[in-house]
């Protein structure tokens, strides 16, 4: 089986699918052959262009909105995605986050149930749909290299990928055989929105590899995940080896 065909006949859900990691997962999983529903909140036009670019591809992709801050949307994006591919939707990725500042101290619960959410309470019950559907599929979650520790600039969100960290081994076992439920933790990777490649570089040392990664390197692990058949409840951590060295960020 080629490359470009790995996942013929498989059909998938990315969320966040628009820009960044959530785009060029969509791009890779259509590559190997899946059909793609490209989840989005606000990007349409983003969203539409992704669509299309699978299309020229060869396989099938729809848009589908829905805002995750919202639990009733949340339970309900997987069958509406898998409504328009007229059939069920067997690769869940969740890659959609929200990335707000907040220190321990100094947060209101308020922002803390906000961000776990999106960011965890959503993927779990995206997780559940799949799950209903009765078929076998895989879920990948998208987590961070800095839940290997600390992340004290960003508290809110650093519980919430902890959490779903958690949740990645508990589906694990709560959906075998049937789904198997993995994770990536992309590290340095991507810059923030509005920087450049020079921030990247600014930060090689963080890492034992001394450089950064790049999209790709995190669509080869999903590709890896989604394509095994004997691996579950794992987390990848695509960082150089940053998670080895315990640095706390944000002190």
């Amino acid at each position: 089986m080629s490359s470009s065909d790995r996942l013929a006949g498989r059909c998938a859900l990315v969320t966040g699918a628009a820009m960044r990691l959530g785009r060029s997962t969509a791009l890779a999983l259509a590559g190997a052959g899946a059909d793609v529903a490209v989840h989005y909140r606000r990007s349409a036009a983003e969203a539409d262009s992704a669509a299309a670019e699978i299309r020229r591809m060869g396989r099938s992709a729809w848009c589908v909105s829905a805002d995750l801050a919202d639990a009733e949307q949340a339970a309900g994006l997987l069958p509406r995605a898998a409504e328009l591919a007229g059939r069920p939707i067997d690769i869940l990725v969740n890659s959609a986050s929200v990335f707000p500042r907040g220190r321990l101290m100094t947060f209101a619960p308020a922002d803390l149930a906000a961000v776990v959410q999106v960011n965890a309470t959503a993927p779990l019950l995206l997780a559940r749909a799949l799950a209903a559907q009765k078929v076998a599929g895989d879920v990948v979650n998208f987590l961070d290299a800095r839940v290997a520790d600390c992340d004290l600039a960003h508290a809110p969100y650093h519980l919430s990928k902890r959490m779903l960290q958690d949740l990645t081994a508990m589906l694990a076992l709560e959906l075998a055989p049937g789904v198997k439920v993995n994770a990536v933790a992309p590290g340095l990777v991507l810059p923030p929105p509005g920087r450049g490649e020079e921030y990247l570089v600014r930060l090689h040392g963080t890492n034992p590899l001394g450089r950064h990664g790049s999209a790709g390197d995190i669509t080869d692990a999903v590709l890896l995940l989604v394509c095994s058949s004997f691996i579950t409840g794992q987390v990848i951590f695509v960082d150089g080896g940053r998670h080895l060295t315990g640095a706390a960020h944000g002190r």
